[in-house]
């Protein structure tokens, strides 16, 4: 673009400067013609010269406040920018050059202004999060410094479960903050779906079976085998599959299916429970979106999304409320 922009510049300087020199020629011999035929006044040079002169200036001061304009208000545009006013844009005006560089600077602004509210959110989400663990953590330690209650283990050990949530989110938020960077490591090697499926359920079998959920499997046999990282996907299964329980009641079926789709592969856990409102679905992958009764720190879904997408696949979730909730992976088929 800066290649063309400049050679733009380079031809309309060249087409200025022979419009010019030719109105000038023009000018001159009619001054000539007008001022004495074949022995013309000295003055018919300087009138022509004068006259070419003027058409210059007119010209050049028609093309430079055409460019020069809008190009000033990207340059000022881009100092509020530098001092933190993300929401400085540009009208879109001038010449085609010079409108696709306005166009380019609204949409890295809105880019940046975008990202300014993300970290704001993620900051108040992060302090949110952080302040009910450190308020439990702090009032057993305080109660046992003032002899309100002996250390006794009872209390020992819900400082340690805090303590242990701190550190899974903490842990969550490194995860999804290098995967949105595009820094995350992936070990990937071909990988047997079905294998996948069964590691998942099978860490997942406890919880289920505590909450009285059933765990299905229904995987399609000859699958081919994507080139994925096996601990990654791993984890991505492990939280849906943590999710559908947490709101399937007792009773419920969770289904783990794997088949072929549209060349590649197709994972969806397909849960019984309570589904999710048509208002709260498109923002399921979200970082900290949860409902009220959530027991989670809301990570699990927008770590999962940034794992899949890691890959090179996709997400989605749908859902009928009251009736259940399918959760979708499509990956690129690998090798079969």
């Amino acid at each position: 673009m800066r290649r063309h922009f400049l050679r733009r510049i380079a031809i309309g300087l060249i087409g200025f400067f022979v419009v010019v020199f030719a109105i000038g020629a023009l000018a001159i011999t009619l001054s000539e013609r007008a001022f004495g035929g074949n022995h013309p006044h000295p003055f018919a040079r300087v009138f022509g010269l004068g006259l070419v002169l003027a058409i210059a200036f007119l010209l050049a001061r028609r093309s430079i406040r055409r460019t020069a304009g809008p190009i000033g208000d990207v340059m000022d545009a881009a100092r509020r920018v530098a001092g933190g006013d993300y929401a400085a844009r540009v009208d879109v005006r001038g010449p085609g050059d010079v409108r696709r560089l306005a166009s380019a600077f609204n949409e890295m602004a809105e880019r940046l202004q975008t990202n300014e509210e993300r970290r704001r959110r993620l900051m108040a989400d992060v302090a949110h999060e952080l302040r009910t663990p450190m308020t439990v953590i702090r009032g057993h330690a305080e109660g046992a410094l003032d002899g309100v209650y002996e250390p006794d283990r009872a209390h020992l050990e819900r400082i340690v479960e805090e303590t242990d949530l701190m550190a899974r989110l903490l842990d969550d938020l490194q995860t999804l903050s290098m995967a949105e960077a595009g820094m995350l490591q992936l070990h990937r090697e071909p990988a047997d779906v079905g294998t996948l499926v069964d590691d998942a359920l099978s860490t997942m079998q406890v919880r289920a079976d505590v909450s009285g959920v059933r765990l299905v499997r229904d995987v399609a046999g000859d699958l081919p085998q994507p080139d994925v990282d096996r601990v990654r996907l791993g984890q991505v299964l492990s939280n849906l599959l943590a999710n559908a329980i947490r709101y399937t009641p007792s009773g419920g079926t969770i289904t783990v299916r794997a088949a072929r789709s549209d060349g590649g592969i197709a994972i969806e856990v397909v849960d019984t429970g309570s589904g999710i409102t048509a208002d709260a679905l498109p923002h399921v992958f979200d970082r900290f979106a949860k409902s009220s009764d959530s027991g989670g720190s809301g990570l699990g879904l927008a770590i999962a999304k940034q794992l899949v997408e890691a890959h090179g696949g996709t997400i989605s979730a749908t859902s009928d409320p009251g009736r259940g909730t399918t959760m979708r992976i499509t990956l690129s088929a690998g090798r079969a």
